[in-house]
C-alpha cells in the first residue's frame, strides 16, 4: 500500500495522559500547516465502538483472555480496512490512541498470552506499523489515581497495571528507533515540550515547516 501519511501512535498506562498529549499533537501538527486525523483503539468505526463497549463493560466479568484478544484484533482490522487505509492516502499525519503495542503489552505481557499475541498481532495489523510510538510513562498508582469511574480494564488489580508498565518499557528497549518513552509524571507543559522534541527529531519536515 502506497503511504503518504506518517503514522503516530500514543501508548501508556491507564491515566497516563494520552488524551491531553494527542490533543496537543493534533494542534501542533495543524499549526505547522499539515493535515492530520485522529483515531482511537478500539473504536473510530461503528463496529469498533460496539466492541469497545463490550471490552470496557464491568459487567462482562467472564470475558476470557482469548476472547478479549480476538475482540481487540477485530476492532483493529475494522479500523484499518474502513478508515486507516484511506487516511494514509489523504492526510500528512495520522495519530492513533493505542495500536498493536497495547495488545502486545495488555494481552501478551500482562495477561500472559505471549507467543499467541505476537503471531496474531503480526497477522491482523495487515502490514501496518507506526512510524513513531510515544509511550507516556507513569507508575501504575499515579495513573489510576487520576481515574474516577474505572472501566473493566482499569478495575483490574494493581499487579496487572504494574506488569503493563514493565511491558511497555521492555518494548521500548526492543524497538528503540520507533518507541520513545516520555516521563509523564511531570507537569503538562514539560510533557508537551518533550513530546514536541520527539516529533521534531523523528520528522524533519516538521522542522522545515516551523513558523
Amino acid at each position: 500500500m502506497k503511504r503518504r501519511a506518517k503514522f503516530i501512535t500514543i501508548e501508556g498506562l491507564e491515566g497516563s495522559g494520552k488524551s491531553s498529549v494527542i490533543n496537543f499533537l493534533e494542534k501542533l501538527i495543524k499549526a505547522k500547516g499539515f493535515s492530520v486525523i485522529v483515531f482511537r483503539e478500539p473504536g473510530s468505526t461503528d463496529v469498533g465502538e460496539k466492541i469497545r463497549q463490550i471490552l470496557l463493560d464491568k459487567e462482562n466479568k467472564r470475558l476470557s483472555r482469548h476472547t478479549e484478544l480476538l475482540l481487540y484484533l477485530a476492532a483493529r482490522t475494522q479500523l484499518i480496512e474502513e478508515k486507516l487505509k484511506h487516511a494514509f492516502k489523504k492526510y500528512d499525519f495520522i495519530i492513533c490512541d493505542r495500536f498493536f503495542d497495547s495488545t502486545l503489552v495488555y494481552q501478551g505481557y500482562a495477561l500472559g498470552l505471549g507467543a499467541i499475541v505476537e503471531k496474531s498481532v503480526k497477522m491482523f495489523s495487515l502490514g501496518i506499523t507506526p512510524d513513531l510510538t510515544i509511550v507516556l510513562d507513569v507508575s501504575a498508582r499515579s495513573g489510576l489515581k487520576r481515574i474516577k469511574n474505572k472501566d473493566r480494564i482499569e478495575s483490574r488489580p494493581i499487579d496487572f497495571h504494574n506488569k503493563l508498565r514493565k511491558g511497555y518499557l521492555a518494548l521500548s528497549k526492543r524497538y528503540p528507533s520507533r518507541i520513545k518513552v516520555i516521563d509523564a509524571e511531570t507537569n503538562l507543559t514539560e510533557i508537551y515540550k518533550r513530546t514536541e522534541r520527539v516529533l521534531r527529531n523523528k520528522f524533519k519536515k516538521i522542522n522545515a515547516n516551523s513558523k
